[in-house]
């Protein structure tokens, strides 16, 4: 029996496009001046070492806050997961979201899903590779308004990185329940294979643009969905 809904962001609830065509620009944008401007307080400044430490163990280069700027404007282009660059558009992203810059998009066939799930009593969870910060505000400044009700908890990759089996694990021990009670849902098929393997059970989320995995269940959207 099913008793925690675990679900992806990107692909999944949220239009990945509305990440890579608003969200990562606009960090873009405004991280130079941000960086400049906030080197000096707490969380930034240990961003900007997190990175000076990344440089001098991989490229064994020492560099200052203009070139820390340059090397987290690649990343951002690469996509890197990195808990720099991830605190830091976090961070960005809330400016954005008050100012009314944008709104998290959710598709429409998430929230009744969601509420539905709630009512039965199930629980639900999110796991991104976006830090909780910026999770927390997609789904709190919504196109729906403030969605965070409907979630128990969320995960980032502190837990682990999502196409590791053993993040799946961290997650069922610190829900206190048995993988296969824990349904993830998920638009990669790598991150469902992880979450497979460690006992959790696995539904593809098919939207436009998603090559269908053959080796989980898939839908088209949160309605095809039975628990």
């Amino acid at each position: 029996m099913i008793k925690y809904i675990l679900t992806d962001i990107e692909g999944t609830t949220t239009d990945i496009s509305f990440v890579h065509k608003i969200l990562f620009p606009y960090a873009a944008q405004k991280l130079p001046n941000f960086v400049r401007a906030h080197a000096t307080e707490l969380v930034v400044a240990e961003c900007i070492l997190e990175t000076q430490q990344t440089l001098l163990e991989e490229k064994d280069e020492d560099a200052d806050v203009e070139q820390v700027i340059e090397v987290l404007l690649n990343w951002i282009q690469e996509d890197r997961k990195h808990v720099a660059l991830k605190k830091l558009q976090g961070m960005i992203w809330r400016e954005g979201y008050e100012t009314g810059a944008f709104k998290g998009h959710v598709y429409p066939d998430v929230v009744p899903q969601l509420e539905n799930w709630r009512m039965q009593g199930t629980r639900i969870g999110i796991y991104s590779s976006g830090s909780v910060e910026a999770q927390k505000l997609l789904f709190g400044c919504s196109e729906y308004g403030d969605l965070t009700y409907l979630f128990n908890h969320y995960f980032d990759t502190k837990v682990g990185h999502k196409k590791e089996v053993e993040s799946y694990q961290n997650i069922a021990i610190t829900l206190k329940l048995q993988p296969n009670q824990i349904l993830f849902l998920s638009d990669v098929e790598a991150e469902l294979d992880a979450a497979k393997e460690a006992g959790i059970q696995t539904v593809q989320l098919v939207r436009e643009g998603t090559q269908t995995s053959q080796k989980h269940n898939s839908v088209k959207n949160f309605e095809e969905i039975k628990v």
